[in-house]
């Protein structure tokens, strides 16, 4: 596989106009914060972009960032601007035409910018560890559109946890598919290469990503794939793909479910470009000065990590009250069974003794 991904990006794709599904390319509406960043950026790196979402979060500044299968540079170049002159931004990828285009224009992109902070290596996703790179010290790790192009994506998310420190964040935005990809599609050249042959099944993902030791990976935003050419169509059949964003923390306090015990956060508006809310994910949307409650992994994803400084956090963990209802688990009980539909106790000689009488209903049976 590897050598069908480096043909395809480095002979067969030669700008993003090449391409025939919206699989790889980013048609979310862009921020007006990005639009500057990107202005900035060489002609050539942009158009050997090959992105499905975007993939800056907030608050990089001084941040250590990795790009995972950084292509041409696009992302490495956007998180420079945003990491600033005290961070620093290291991109890998495996394909030397790609990597050619990113370091021929580093030079060009530090005068633009007023210092450098970027480098890149080659290498590959799944062989992190062979890299040089020091575990635990990255804050923050993104790829866009590339682990789904991985034969072995276990390996990718498990050095992506090795590598961040504690607290640090894996954001990145790739393709899923609402099943499994069957043998027909993933072998497919064309299909693998347009990141639509090696797309995950949603479910395995995230069973992966808890393997690797990420409890709770948390959904930023998605967008259904349309497969604009017809030969392509026919071949994927009723395999249905989404691009989506997802958000991973390093946390080793994270449980496995969401649950409560009393929390809220108040947002204080502070966070750059995000004066008004700040957006966790698609279900914590958390307006500024409004006191939010918050499940406990949530509590941690906010106190553990680069954005604590921006809130007040209520509360603490002495007191749990089950699950946190609305965030995706509940309790599997049937709080409201009524009582003849209870088997009938038994006495210790096997004679079915009388049922209790039903409560009084809106009293208590204690």
């Amino acid at each position: 596989m590897h050598k069908i991904v480096k043909d395809y990006y480095g002979k067969t794709l030669q700008s993003s106009a090449d391409l025939k599904t919206s699989a790889c390319c980013d048609s979310s509406t862009m921020p007006a914060w990005l639009k500057p960043l990107l202005a900035r950026i060489h002609p050539e790196v942009l158009s050997r972009y090959y992105g499905c979402g975007l993939v800056c979060p907030s608050l990089l500044e001084g941040c250590r960032v990795l790009d995972l299968g950084c292509g041409s540079g696009r992302d490495v170049y956007a998180l420079a601007q945003l990491a600033g002159p005290k961070g620093e931004v290291v991109g890998v990828d495996m394909t030397d035409e790609q990597l050619e285009v990113a370091k021929g224009h580093q030079d060009w992109h530090s005068e633009a910018f007023g210092f450098d902070n970027v480098r890149f290596i080659k290498g590959y996703i799944e062989k992190l560890d062979e890299l040089n790179l020091e575990p635990g010290s990255f804050d923050v790790i993104v790829s866009n559109c590339v682990i789904n192009l991985s034969p072995d994506k276990a390996a990718v998310l498990e050095g992506v946890h090795s590598l961040l420190k504690p607290g640090g964040e894996f954001y990145f935005s790739d393709v899923y598919s609402d099943r499994r990809v069957p043998d027909a599609v993933r072998e497919d050249p064309v299909m693998y290469g347009e990141c639509l042959g090696g797309a995950l099944y949603w479910n395995d993902f995230l069973q992966l990503s808890k393997d690797a030791g990420f409890a709770d990976p948390r959904l930023v935003e998605h967008r259904p794939l349309e497969i604009t050419d017809d030969a392509l169509a026919l071949k994927a059949g009723n395999l249905r793909f989404f691009s989506a964003t997802y958000r991973l923390f390093r946390d080793d306090e994270l449980e496995s479910a969401c649950e409560d015990y009393g929390q809220a956060v108040i947002y204080h508006g502070t966070i750059p470009d995000n004066p008004h809310r700040f957006i966790l994910d698609e279900h914590h949307v958390i307006e500024t000065g409004r006191v939010f409650p918050v499940c406990g992994n949530t509590w941690r994803m906010l106190k553990d990590t680069r954005f604590a400084d921006h809130f007040t956090f209520i509360g603490d963990f002495d007191h749990h009250f089950g699950i946190f209802k609305g965030c995706g688990s509940s309790m599997p009980f049937n709080e409201s069974a009524p009582v003849e539909s209870l088997p009938s106790p038994l006495s210790a000689s096997g004679v079915v003794l009388a049922s209790p009488a039903p409560a009084a209903k809106g009293g208590s049976c204690c």
